[in-house]
């Protein structure tokens, strides 16, 4: 925080740190201060859902909708990774999942749980949320983008193209996920593109979801959101 000016004479020194400059530098904080267990219950995020987080919260430290003098620190990262951990674990405990394995559908819990780590210039009382909202949804547009440009994934849309509909959410398990959407062409190469080596249902629907809602933030799928659930279609 701040010194004011009669007690700066009283200090000898002045250590002037900064955040994190790469994004490869915030995410291996987060890899290593992230706290992913709770008793003996191990959860698996995926690299993309990370760098989501990480990509979020050097948005947030930019907006000029943030008060720039208290700061965004790596803390936040990391705490933003644990709740997307903790949904998850909620999710397996819940539905009877054998393994927690984090998806987009675990992203939202972050904006409500990152609401108070933040302070806001005073124009935007009452807008917070929209705000941690939108850059959210920013961070996983760029995160999109970034690793799956050039990826065809016409195969996934093809699903939806004839009127076909998804339903997902932070309650829906990955096997049901799995078996609504069908056989998708095309998913070996989405899974090798995301660094998933070996396939399991929780991450092949992780990676799924990510592909999904990078379309609808292209604008080429529709998205609705009722009640906790999200549909995707056409």
């Amino acid at each position: 925080g701040r010194i004011i000016t009669p007690l700066k004479d009283r200090f000898g020194a002045e250590v002037r740190t900064h955040y994190p400059i790469e994004l490869s530098d915030e995410l291996a904080v987060i890899r290593q201060e992230a706290q992913l267990a709770w008793a003996g219950t191990s959860v698996i995020v995926p690299d993309h859902l990370l760098e989501i987080v990480a990509r979020y919260t050097r948005l947030v430290r930019e907006s000029p909708q943030v008060d720039q003098r208290s700061g965004v620190s790596a803390r936040f990262a990391v705490a933003s990774a644990e709740t997307v951990a903790a949904s998850a674990v909620r999710r397996a405990a819940v539905t009877g999942e054998a393994a927690a394995v984090a998806r987009v559908c675990d992203l939202p819990a972050v904006v409500p749980a990152s609401r108070g780590k933040v302070e806001f210039e005073a124009a935007e009382e009452g807008r917070e949320l929209e705000v941690l909202a939108h850059l959210l949804r920013k961070a996983t547009a760029d995160t999109f983008r970034a690793l799956l440009a050039g990826v065809d994934l016409s195969g996934l849309q093809s699903r939806f193209d004839e009127g076909g509909t998804l339903e997902t959410g932070d309650l829906v398990p990955a096997a049901q996920v799995l078996a609504d959407l069908g056989p998708v062409p095309g998913l070996s190469a989405l899974l090798a593109r995301l660094g998933v080596e070996q396939e399991s249902p929780g991450l092949a629907a992780a990676a799924l979801e990510f592909a999904l809602e990078g379309l609808h933030l292209n604008r080429r799928l529709a998205k609705d959101e009722i009640a906790g659930r999200t549909v995707y279609a056409r």
